[in-house]
Formats: C-alpha cells, structure tokens, sequence
C-alpha cells in the first residue's frame, strides 16, 4: 500500500478526469463483508470512492460508492444507473455474525428513528436491512443470519438472467487469493480503446503487472473506524454538495 496524502476528501469534479469515462460501480456487500477494505484498495487504484453515500452529488462525483444505501438500495441505482456494475461481498456466516453483532452494539444508539445522531439515509438502510427500529432483537444471531440470506437470495434473484441484470454483477470474497484483479479486471472498460486509456493513467501500475493482488484487511477486530481514520485525495465526502446543495434521490424503497 502506498503512502497516503494528506489531501482531504474530494467535493468537486474534474472534467478531463478519465475517471468520467468510466461506469459507475457500487459495492453491495452488507456490513462487515469487506466494504471498507474494498474502498481502501480502489482508492489506492486510482479510482473516486465514497464510501456511503447521502447525497446526489456524492454519487456524481464518485467513481465507486460503497456501503449505505448501497446494499439497500441497489434495485433502486440499477435504475438510475443501468450501465453500472454492482459487486456482491460474500462472508462466511461465522464471521460475520459476531463482527455484526459488534458493530450493532455500537451504531444501535445512533440509529434510533427520533434520537439518534446517524444520517437518516442510513438509518434507513439499517432499518430495511436489518429491521432495526422494528424488530425486539436485531443483533439476535439467527436474526441476522436470515438478513443476511435475504439481502443475498434478494441480490441474485434481482441481477438474474431473466432480470437482463446478469452482466452487471460480481460476487467476491475479499479472503480469496487475487479477489482484488478479479474484481479490478470487471471494472475495466469495454472497449478496447478505453481499456488502452484505462491502462494508460487510470489504475496504478500493480494492477498492469499483477494478476493476484488482494484486499487489505482492514476494520477487523473492534475496530470500526479505519475508513475516517485513512486519508486520501481519492475520498469523496459521502456528504458532498452540489447544484442542488445536499440532495439526494427522489425514489423510495419498497
């Protein structure tokens, strides 16, 4: 991993950036399947992450999007995206459960309807993933298996082949050997003449010269923070204003 700057995040665009030729691309994976890890190597790629996203702007200026509303409002940016590619964070069951469990016991405060201090969208999200806010035990362990299930079953059922979606989607396991080429060779551009520019200036050069890169892991443990705490002239605020100040979409989840 190379040295991080000391640049803060990105709230304007760059118009002869060729990251503007590039599609969108949004991480899926629930929570603690390997979001942050997964926004941290593509930063360090070359690309524009958020990871979250609240605001219209945020998704303008972000090449990736990761985390909330992502893994809850997928079908929704498929829509306002048809061209985008949505990847899918597989876990093992045994992991993840505890690592929720302990990220829950953490965000449950913030993520009460009229007091908690967490961005409505997520809390949003937590709700209609996890039905926190509606059910007695959201970190119950089974609770969480069948969300987890869901979210999956729910996530392959809607980018099926009768769905016309198929194209769109990559399922990975960050713990897998070459995860991180794998999933930077379906980032790649269509063309072959965007795959020269990409080649050119858009990924860094262990992407060209190595096909088994993988993910830092990163957020294991306790610790919960490691995106604030990582500093990048990549990062896009998840906040960020634009034309419309802090917008977001109009659409509403069902």
């Amino acid at each position: 991993m190379t040295e991080t700057s000391k640049s803060t995040t990105n709230t304007t665009a760059n118009p002869t950036s060729n990251h503007k030729k590039m599609t969108k691309a949004f991480i899926i994976g629930l929570p603690r399947s390997g979001t942050t890890s997964v926004s941290v190597a593509l930063l360090e790629q070359g690309f524009k992450v958020a990871h979250q996203g609240f605001t219209k702007q945020t998704f303008e200026l972000a090449d990736i999007v990761s985390d909330a509303p992502c893994f809850s409002d997928y079908k929704q940016l498929a829509r306002l995206y048809p061209q985008a590619k949505f990847i899918y964070l597989d876990r093992e069951l045994e992991a993840w459960v505890p690592s929720m469990q302990m990220l829950l016991s953490r965000m449950l405060p913030h993520l009460d309807r009229k007091t908690g201090r967490f961005h409505p969208i997520l809390k949003r999200s937590f709700s209609h993933s996890f039905g926190v806010g509606e059910v007695r035990e959201p970190m119950d362990g089974q609770h969480l298996v069948e969300c987890y299930q869901r979210h999956k079953r729910e996530v392959f059922e809607f980018f099926s082949p009768a769905e016309q979606h198929q194209d769109n989607l990559m399922s990975i396991n960050i713990s897998e050997e070459g995860s991180l080429s794998k999933l930077l060779n379906f980032l790649s551009f269509d063309s072959e003449q965007n795959a020269s520019e990409m080649n050119s200036s858009h990924l860094s050069p262990s992407h060209q010269s190595s096909p088994h890169l993988n993910f830092p892991h990163l957020n294991r443990g306790r610790n919960v923070a490691s995106w604030d705490e990582y500093k990048h002239g990549n990062k896009i605020s998840s906040n960020a204003a634009g034309p419309e100040n802090r917008k977001f979409f109009d659409y509403k989840l069902v």
